[in-house]
């Protein structure tokens, strides 16, 4: 029952965006407007209040240096088997590959079952993929599209891109314990209350756009089930190698469980984003976002496994 009550919204917020399309309600641009306002303004928002009221652990950065090589890893792995995968995507396919949605669909689910006070294992993950998404990401696409990489102008631009800002800054904040500070002044209850109706929306928007993209067609969807079992055996593959490196914190529940959903949730919602330079028309578009649509279902069957199995 609780997958249901987590998962239904997400899904009628898929619908929502499909019929949208469908009726032609909401254009194109408008959809990407919708898009960036969430990915600019209101998710760097989330980022950071998250990692500024969390409890950062003395293993925190030690986990986000081993996630930033294992996506690594697997995004060159990506890059060498598009001939498996499928030719007609292989522009796109291996950046769908890395990283995980963590503050959208992880999170929340992630918090139904163990609460909140645990939620800094999910973001720790989040985290390094904030780092790949706008750091690696941006950098590798703007060598495939331009053919060179102006360094100072890119490092520039990813340093003071919305996200980078609120990843630096959250950290900075709590680690100095500047935010406790601020808030002991009486600012706690103001801040709670603006981040919450800040927060609120970003869920519903990402669905949406989501669904207004989603499009199944006959010709993607042997590539998309292929590139759906090469990120499962590679996701599960770092889920195993976490008993291996960190056989303490997986002996903790909360975490076990943390792993085990966290990396079956879908690719992170700005990765389609931040390859947009590299999409060629809407059968990229439906190819990413019907990719991101099937991996809710596989967190969904994940989540109900382990309600029932593991917590």
């Amino acid at each position: 029952m609780k997958a249901v009550e987590a998962l239904f919204p997400v899904f009628f917020m898929l619908f929502l965006g499909l019929l949208a399309r469908k009726r032609q309600w909401i254009t194109f641009a408008q959809n990407e407007g919708a898009k960036k306002l969430v990915f600019t303004i209101l998710f760097p928002l989330l980022v950071y209040k998250v990692l500024v009221t969390s409890e950062l652990k003395s293993t925190f950065l030690i986990q986000i240096i081993y996630m930033d090589i294992i996506w690594l890893i697997v995004l060159f792995i990506g890059f060498k088997l598009t001939p498996f995968t499928g030719k007609k995507f292989a522009h796109i396919s291996p950046y769908l590959l890395v990283t995980c949605e963590g503050g959208n669909v992880a999170l929340p689910l992630y918090i139904s079952i163990v609460g909140a006070a645990h939620a800094v294992n999910i973001v720790t993950f989040d985290v390094a993929g904030i780092l790949i998404n706008f750091g690696v990401l941006p950098i590798l696409v703007t060598k495939k599209v331009v053919g060179q990489v102006e360094w100072k102008e890119l490092l520039k631009k990813i340093f003071t891109s919305s996200f980078m800002v609120s990843v630096i800054g959250g950290v900075f904040m709590n680690l100095t314990g500047l935010h406790k500070m601020i808030m002991s002044m009486g600012l706690e209850s103001t801040f709670n209350s603006t981040m919450e109706l800040v927060i609120t929306p970003i869920t519903g928007i990402i669905l949406f756009t989501l669904g207004y993209e989603l499009k199944f067609e006959k010709e993607m969807l042997s590539s998309l089930l292929r590139l759906a079992i090469v990120r499962l055996v590679l996701c599960s593959i770092i889920i195993g190698l976490f008993y291996v490196i960190f056989p303490a914190l997986v002996s903790e529940k909360v975490f076990e469980i943390a792993i085990l959903l966290y990396f079956m949730c879908p690719t992170g919602f700005p990765v389609p984003l931040q390859v947009q330079a590299l999409v060629t028309g809407e059968d990229d578009e439906s190819y990413m976002s019907a990719f991101i649509s099937l991996f809710l279902v596989v967190a969904l069957i994940a989540y109900t496994l382990i309600t029932i199995f593991v917590a």
